[in-house]
């Protein structure tokens, strides 16, 4: 089930929280969906899933238009909202059956048995939510958002004050559970991200700044100009290095030598041809790939 989201742009007043947002989740994809505090993700979250209505443009779930009155369309998705508003003087089981309730689930007894097992909650579902640790309320959450089985699941910061166990344990699970849903997945732990999506939107001051594949966004450099990662297998100097052709600079760090390019020209051939000339053996080169949070950097700062 795809998600397309077209031109969206919603105001608070005069204050425009989001854009002409565009892009397209595709059916069974995983989407990290990125962006600084205030940038206008958990606002374009609740319009997806019709909480709110946009000022401008529209959003469709597999072709059917989202909006505030659509109430059938929200059976096709689960949102866990960044703060898991929880009813806290409820059991667990007892809150699930009221969710059940919500979408006149049948045979509900079955399913909130099922959604405990899925979600490890078995050893505390006699608790009530307020006893629970912020990990299992955040599989509580989880549980809500997929009881009634929707196809798209959108998760706003669900592992948000989790400790690294906590966080290891929520990662997994929603690993597993997406594998046949189409998600968008909101977080600041950016190499949560990167282990398990392979593609980011990225969002900054209510404005698309990135739309890419993981690996194909940490390729590309996005000053445009290339990075080079060398080991030889004798000692040269920075001004050796800086004086092959199409080359501004060279950095020696730990690994060895970083050559940055002075234009958008690949620079490896030359670095090849500046070895064979000084009888130098290349142990090692690679074009430098930068992380996903120094991309976050660039593009939000």
């Amino acid at each position: 089930m795809s998600i397309e989201i077209k031109q969206i742009t919603k105001y608070y007043g005069n204050q425009k929280a989001l854009s002409e947002v565009t892009f397209t989740v595709n059916r069974g994809e995983m989407l990290g969906f990125l962006g600084p505090n205030g940038a206008g993700k958990s606002t374009l979250m609740k319009i997806i899933t019709g909480y709110l209505p946009a000022s401008a443009g529209e959003v469709f779930i597999n072709g059917q238009k989202v909006t505030v009155e659509n109430v059938e369309l929200r059976r096709l998705t689960g949102y866990l909202p960044e703060n898991n508003p929880l009813y806290t003087d409820l059991y667990v089981a007892e809150y699930l059956d009221i969710v059940a309730g919500f979408y006149r689930l049948g045979k509900r007894s079955r399913r909130i048995h099922e959604m405990i097992g899925l979600t490890g909650l078995e050893k505390e579902q006699h608790k009530k939510i307020g006893q629970l640790s912020k990990g299992y309320r955040q599989r509580v959450g989880l549980a809500q958002a997929l009881i009634h089985d929707p196809e798209v699941l959108i998760l706003d910061e669900p592992t948000t004050g989790l400790d690294p166990n906590q966080l290891s344990e929520i990662r997994n699970l929603i690993s597993d559970i997406s594998r046949e849903k189409t998600v968008i997945l909101s977080s600041h732990i950016l190499n949560e991200i990167e282990a398990i999506c392979q593609r980011v939107v990225i969002i900054n001051q209510g404005k698309l700044v990135a739309d890419s594949r993981i690996e194909e966004l940490k390729s590309d450099n996005l000053t445009g100009l290339q990075q080079v990662r060398v080991v030889f297998d004798k000692k040269i100097t920075r001004d050796q290095l800086q004086e092959i052709q199409g080359v501004a600079d060279a950095i020696l760090d730990t690994s060895g030598w970083i050559i940055k390019a002075a234009g958008p020209t690949d620079i490896r051939p030359e670095v090849f041809r500046f070895a064979v000339e000084n009888n130098l053996v290349i142990l090692e080169m690679s074009e430098k790939q930068q992380n996903l949070e120094s991309i976050f950097r660039q593009l939000t700062h």
